[in-house]
């Protein structure tokens, strides 16, 4: 089960590093084509945020990536140094927020009110964009096929773990290349004939 390990700066420039290092790693690791851009997705959104948690709470801390291989998955870890409440915790129940929390629908006052709060710092990528926080654990869950979100070993910063199956799909759950070049080509036929 081999593992790389990054550390680095809560800089946002170093983020485009790790999404790279995660591609490489992804594609050396033999991960199926169709989710190495997931992977690079999912790694930079989790990588801005915990750049982002770090910048406000504790700009030295490093941020803290871990990308591992088994035979069945391929698992990447994200850790930031932020204090509780930072961003976006984990929900009550240990998971992620609603959806409805997220979106600030249960909050009478709209999303702006839980961010417009937090000051921008220079070099915020998205200081100019009044999302709410968490948006990108959203997309993230959205890219992988398991995501937790819990707070560090020591009670400080957020981990999220992202992992997707690489394993072999069951013959009678996924298409097989042929199956959809096949259905492709049906779907495309159809849609001549109907023009």
């Amino acid at each position: 089960m081999p593992t790389v390990e990054l550390c680095f700066a809560a800089l946002p420039g170093h983020v485009r590093t790790a999404r790279m290092i995660a591609t490489a790693v992804s594609r050396r690791a033999g991960v199926p084509a169709g989710a190495v851009d997931e992977i690079k997705l999912a790694v930079g959104e989790a990588c801005a945020r915990a750049v982002r948690v770090n910048r406000r709470s504790s700009p030295q801390a490093l941020v803290r990536v871990e990308l591992t291989d088994s035979a069945e998955t391929f698992t990447v870890v994200v850790s930031d140094s932020g204090t509780p409440g930072d961003e976006i915790a984990p929900g009550p129940d240990g998971g992620l927020i609603s959806v409805d929390a997220l979106l600030g629908l249960e909050n009478p006052e709209g999303p702006e009110a839980s961010v417009l709060g937090v000051p921008d710092l220079p070099g915020d990528a998205d200081s100019d964009q009044p999302f709410p926080p968490g948006l990108g654990l959203a997309l993230i869950e959205g890219l992988v096929d398991e995501v937790a979100v819990r707070r560090g070993a020591d009670g400080m910063g957020t981990v999220v773990e992202m992992t997707w199956h690489t394993g072999e799909p069951a013959d009678d759950t996924d298409l097989d290349s042929a199956a959809y070049a096949a259905l492709a080509a049906e779907i495309a036929g159809s849609a001549r004939r109907q023009a």
